[in-house]
C-alpha cells in the first residue's frame, strides 16, 4: 500500500499538509470525524470516517496504510493507541511538540525497529527548526558540554477559538515526565532530566534581521531533541512564546499550584478551550530556530534557521518526511526529524541557515 492518511484531516495543519503532498505528487487520504466537512476540505481527495480514536485505530488495522499523520491533540492521548495501530504495517508522523508525547513516542523506538517501521514525532516547526541548528553544529565534532536552543515562530492567526486538543495539551502539565513534578519545567543537568524553572532563564535574542526577543524557558519537546541530536550533558530549551514578565513569571508557580487540582484543572480547560481569538498576520516575515553550543576546551558555535511562516513549515516538514518514508529513505525505529535525516531536511523545505562562527560575543546564562 502507498495510502497516507491525514488523521484530524479538516484542521489548519493537515490542511497544509495535504497541499504540500500534492505539490510532491502525493494524493492523502482525510480521515476525521464530520463527514460533511472532510468533504468540503478534501476537494476530491479520498475521505474517510472515523469518529474517535479507536475507530480511526481499528481502520488502520484493517487497511494497513503506508503512512499514517497524525496531526490530533492533545499527542499525550492520542499517540499511543494510534502507535499501537500502526504496528506492523504502517509508519507514524506526529507533530507533537510537548515534552510528554516526544518522550513517550521516542521510547516506542524498539517496537518500530523490531518491525521495521519507522515513526517521526515532532515534525513540526519548533522540534525540527531547533534540532535541526544543533545537528548542523554538531556536525563532525566531539560531544559539547552545553546546549540551548530558542525556538521563535512567526505565524499569522486565524480567527476561531482555542480549541479542547490546544487547551489540553497546554493545561494538562507533563504526565509521565521524569525528573520533576507535573506542573514544573524541565532541562538538562548532568545528562539527566531535571526540574527547572517555568519561563526561567530569560535571555533578550537578537534576530539575524535586527529586531530581538526575549526567550524563557518551556518544557518542550525540543529539549529532549536538542540532548539526542548533540548528546551534551546540560541542555535548555527556551521559547519566545514563553511568559516573559516579571510580573508573569512571578504568578506562574501558584498558577501551576492549582493545576494540581483536578477540578480546576477540569475547569481550566474548558474556559481555556472557548477562548476566541481574531485573525491577524504574523509579527515578523520569518521563524528562526536558534542554538548555542559550548564544548568543554571553551569553543562555542552559535547557529540559526531562517524559516517562513511557522504554520506553513510546519505544513512542508511532514509532507517532505511522508515523500522521504514512501520513498523507503526512513529507518526503523522512532526519530525526531532532523535525526532521521540531518540538517539537509530543513534546506530541501526552504530553510536557511546562519552560522555565526566560534567566537560568540555573549551567551546565554546558566
Amino acid at each position: 500500500m502507498t495510502d497516507v492518511w491525514i488523521l484530524g484531516g479538516t484542521g489548519r495543519s493537515a490542511r497544509a499538509i495535504t497541499a504540500e503532498l500534492q505539490n510532491r505528487g502525493i494524493r492523502p487520504v482525510l480521515v476525521g470525524r464530520d463527514a460533511a466537512r472532510l468533504a468540503a476540505a478534501a476537494n476530491g481527495l479520498p475521505t474517510l470516517v472515523a469518529r474517535s480514536v479507536g475507530e480511526t485505530a481499528d481502520a488502520i488495522r484493517r487497511d494497513r496504510p503506508a503512512v499514517v499523520v497524525n496531526t490530533i491533540g492533545p499527542f499525550t492521548t492520542t499517540a499511543a493507541p494510534l502507535l499501537d495501530a500502526c504496528l506492523p504495517s504502517s509508519d507514524y508522523l506526529d507533530l507533537a511538540n510537548d515534552l510528554a508525547a516526544v518522550s513517550a513516542t521516542l521510547r516506542r523506538g524498539d517496537d518500530f525497529a523490531a518491525a521495521g517501521r519507522t515513526a517521526v514525532t515532532g515534525a513540526g516547526f519548533g522540534v525540527t527548526a531547533t534540532e535541526s541548528v544543533v545537528v548542523k553544529l554538531c556536525q563532525g565534532r566531539p560531544v559539547p558540554r552545553r546546549v540551548r536552543v530558542d525556538m521563535v515562530p512567526s505565524m499569522a492567526v486565524e480567527a476561531g477559538v482555542v480549541g479542547d486538543a490546544l487547551a489540553g495539551t497546554i493545561v494538562e502539565g507533563l504526565p509521565g515526565v521524569e525528573g520533576g513534578g507535573r506542573f514544573q519545567g524541565r532541562r538538562y543537568r548532568n545528562g539527566r532530566l531535571v526540574a527547572g524553572k517555568l519561563a526561567g532563564e530569560p535571555i533578550r535574542l537578537v534576530l539575524p534581521d535586527g529586531s530581538a526577543v526575549v526567550t524563557a524557558s518551556m518544557p518542550l519537546g525540543e529539549l529532549m531533541a536538542a540532548q539526542r541530536a548533540s548528546g551534551a550533558a546540560d541542555v535548555v530549551s527556551a521559547s519566545s512564546e514563553a511568559p516573559s514578565s516579571p510580573v508573569a513569571r512571578a504568578i506562574l508557580p501558584a498558577a501551576t499550584a492549582l493545576l494540581t487540582i483536578g477540578a480546576v484543572r477540569a475547569l481550566a480547560r474548558r474556559r481555556l478551550a472557548k477562548v476566541r481569538f481574531k485573525a491577524a498576520p504574523p509579527p515578523r516575515d520569518h521563524s528562526w530556530g536558534h542554538a548555542v553550543v559550548d564544548w568543554a576546551d571553551g569553543t562555542t558555535r552559535e547557529g540559526w534557521l531562517r524559516v517562513g511562516e511557522a504554520q506553513a513549515w510546519t505544513g512542508t516538514v511532514p509532507a517532505e518526511v511522508v515523500r522521504r518514508l514512501l520513498d523507503g529513505e526512513g529507518k526503523p525505529g522512532a526519530h525526531t526529524p532532523a535525526a532521521l535525516f540531518g540538517p539537509a531536511l530543513a534546506e530541501s523545505c526552504g530553510g536557511e541557515y546562519l552560522i555565526v562562527g566560534d567566537d560568540v560575543a555573549a551567551r546565554p546564562r546558566s
